[in-house]
């Protein structure tokens, strides 16, 4: 094989770039790409991120060093925000011309046509394409050129996936850096405790924090980073995989700089014993949480929440020491000039900052500086979260240097609205439907609805599968996916014809549509006209919008809509789906934050769904919303466990908030 074949069949490795001193540390690295966001709709906006006029010249400098630059446009779309997303990639593709896009909103396809983009699109993991069926659908009817897989797979799954993958389509995997707890794209936990939704970017980690289950305070969501290391080997063989993704757009250009160079060696020199020392040793000072592989290897998989291990972002270099006097660290790494330290974790009270103004020797003395009154207490944790080493400094010193100079450049505001699709002026029936886990508490009502899988097909008559509503579940992973065929197969022989599918994909599993009645569920995420335009087009008939909203947003939308639309408008809405529970909280029992929110975890097939002990109940709200043209209102009914006690509240969730 010549050298030219084994540089085009390597996967690429996709640095993350937060800032511009993390951007060119990429370049540093000789990263294959970049990724970045911009200061809207950027599904990191707690990183610094970039305006178009700062992306110009740093694309320019990638593009001359034959790096690609990818834009993550990754934030789920309200109804006003069309006109201002469609002006910035307009203004993208003019000046910064990206070689891709990375979406999740279903608008940004037809808002790329309307503007003229001509890059490729990536759809984030946040869109949850979790199922082989699913690829063939998603390139023939979205055209996308790739998928970034949920980071829940196994090498097993990812094979499958590959498999499946038509012509045209690649895998973008993740090999590095943070885990979340929820499912990507199942997430509501920050929303629904103050409005600020991880859809949007602006997830505050609730799972992060500290929770107390029969007197046992712990992290039982704070998962340590996810780390492939020298299994990214088995990676290689697999074609469709083309991409190995390193997470991390919060961090500095130290962990990109590291991160990147030690999977180049894994890459490039993995077989080299003596190279894997270096690459592993590389990881081990990348500023990261500690490493695991989670579910990568089916046989030997990790939980990646243990409750032994500081899962507090960066390097733990010690603790702090003579906290009733004044407190101290006393470092087990070296500690350099402008090295940024973190004390404690976010949500504790002495939570800060300390900067390192002169060289510390590994077990010297470091007296730090609260950030607030109160102290920390004796043997709070203290991370290195950032550094900047001479070496470093100087290369992204040389390469600020180089940078093409765009002296003045202004970027021309854009005039661009996007085109809307026709409304529609059918009246649709207004009717209400509960939907139940098992079939025997379905209630005889107009409308019922039932989750998918069926616990057991017996039993169950014609009559009554005919007439029920069925809800495929909000994720469907690979080893899920025949049990799900199957299921709706039995649905159909039986005369039943209405679903409410949980990811726009879950259409592909349908090898007949005609005469059937598909509505995309809540989980779709789905906010404004042009997605719903596109379900549409994939053959929906109606479309229960994001339960994420405000007032205001859901009065918007009946107003542009081409399909009919619903709403769920009382019942238990999850805070996050998962795959994975910590071994140390049990299932169907409270569980409280230091605020005094409870919650209860419950697993419904192979995925823990967790809720908070009070419901969503916009109920009084239903005929303004009937006035304003929803016709169907969805009550999601749940089994209390006997030692939850729901808590009154008003339900609300975002209703009388602008959702940021």
């Amino acid at each position: 094989m010549s050298n030219e074949t084994e540089t085009l069949s390597r996967p690429s490795i996709l640095a993350p770039a937060g800032n511009k001193a993390s951007f060119l540390a990429a370049l540093a690295a000789g990263a294959d790409a970049v990724y970045c966001g911009l200061k809207q709709f950027s599904a990191r906006m707690e990183a610094k991120n970039f305006s178009v006029e700062e992306l110009v010249p740093l694309t320019l400098l990638a593009h001359d060093k034959g790096i690609k630059v990818y834009v993550a446009l990754n934030s789920f779309l309200k109804p006003g925000d069309l006109d201002r997303a469609g002006r910035l990639l307009e203004q993208l593709k003019r000046w910064v011309r990206p070689d891709a896009l990375i979406i999740q909103d279903l608008s940004l396809v037809q808002l790329a046509g309307q503007t003229g983009f001509s890059g490729g699109l990536h759809l984030s993991t946040l869109s949850n394409v979790s199922f082989a069926t699913a690829l063939k659908l998603v390139r023939k009817n979205i055209k996308v050129d790739r998928i970034v897989v949920p980071r829940e797979l196994s090498i097993d799954e990812i094979k499958d996936l590959a498999l499946a993958c038509p012509k045209g389509l690649d895998l973008e995997v993740f090999i590095h850096g943070a885990l979340c707890y929820g499912v990507s794209g199942r997430c509501y936990w920050s929303s629904y405790f103050g409005g600020k939704s991880g859809l949007r970017g602006r997830c505050v980690q609730p799972c992060r924090r500290v929770y107390t289950q029969n007197e046992q305070s712990k992290r039982f969501f704070s998962c340590q980073d996810l780390s492939l290391d020298v299994l990214v080997k088995v990676l290689l063989p697999i074609p469709k995989v083309r991409a190995w993704k390193i997470e991390g757009r919060k961090k500095g250009p130290h962990y990109v700089f590291y991160t990147v160079k030690a999977y180049q060696i894994l890459r490039d020199h993995g077989s080299d014993s003596k190279m894997k020392k270096v690459a592993l040793q590389l990881l081990s000072r990348a500023l990261g949480r500690t490493g695991t592989h989670y579910n990568f290897l089916p046989q030997r998989p990790q939980d990646p929440v243990k409750l032994d291990i500081q899962t507090g972002s960066g390097l733990l270099v010690g603790t702090v020491k003579g906290a009733n006097q004044k407190p101290y660290l006393i470092p087990r790494e070296e500690l350099l000039p402008g090295d940024v330290l973190r004390l404690g974790y976010e949500d504790e009270s002495w939570h800060g900052i300390n900067r390192v103004g002169k060289y510390v020797p590994k077990g010297g003395r470091f007296f730090l500086k609260p950030s607030s009154k109160r102290r920390p207490a004796k043997g709070v944790p203290v991370f290195l979260t950032d550094r900047l080493e001479k070496s470093l400094e100087d290369m992204l010193s040389k390469l600020e240097e180089e940078l093409i100079k765009t002296p003045g450049l202004k970027i021309s505001p854009s005039a661009f609205n996007a085109r809307l699709p026709k409304r529609s002026r059918k009246r649709a029936t207004v009717f209400d439907l509960h939907v139940y886990r098992k079939p025997g508490k379905a209630k005889p009502r107009d409308r019922t609805g039932l989750w998918l899988p069926i616990e057991s097909q017996k039993g169950l008559s014609r009559n009554f599968v005919s007439g029920l509503w069925w809800w495929l579940p909000p994720v469907i992973w690979p080893e899920a996916e025949k049990k799900i065929k199957a299921d709706i197969d039995f649905v159909l022989n039986n005369g039943g014809r209405n679903f409410v599918l949980n990811a726009p994909w879950q259409i592909a599993l349908f090898s007949v549509k005609k005469g059937l009645n598909f509505w995309a569920g809540p989980f779709c995420n789905t906010a404004n006209v042009l997605a719903i335009s596109t379900l549409a087009s994939l053959g929906f008939k109606g479309v229960i919008v994001s339960p994420e909203l405000s007032r205001d947003d859901y009065f918007l939308l009946p107003k542009q809509s081409p399909l009919p639309l619903g709403i769920v408008i009382s019942g238990y809405w999850p805070l996050c789906v998962s795959r994975t529970l910590s071994e140390n909280l049990k299932t169907d029992r409270p569980f409280a934050s230091p605020k005094g929110e409870k919650a209860w975890a419950s697993k419904f097939g192979s995925d823990y769904w967790v809720f908070p002990n009070w419901i969503l109940d916009i109920k009084a709200k239903q005929d303004e919303l009937e006035k304003e043209g929803y016709s169907l209102f969805v009550h999601l009914v749940e089994e209390l466990p006997k030692e939850v006690k729901l808590k009154k509240r008003p339900g609300l969730w975002n209703w009388e908030i602008d959702l940021l």
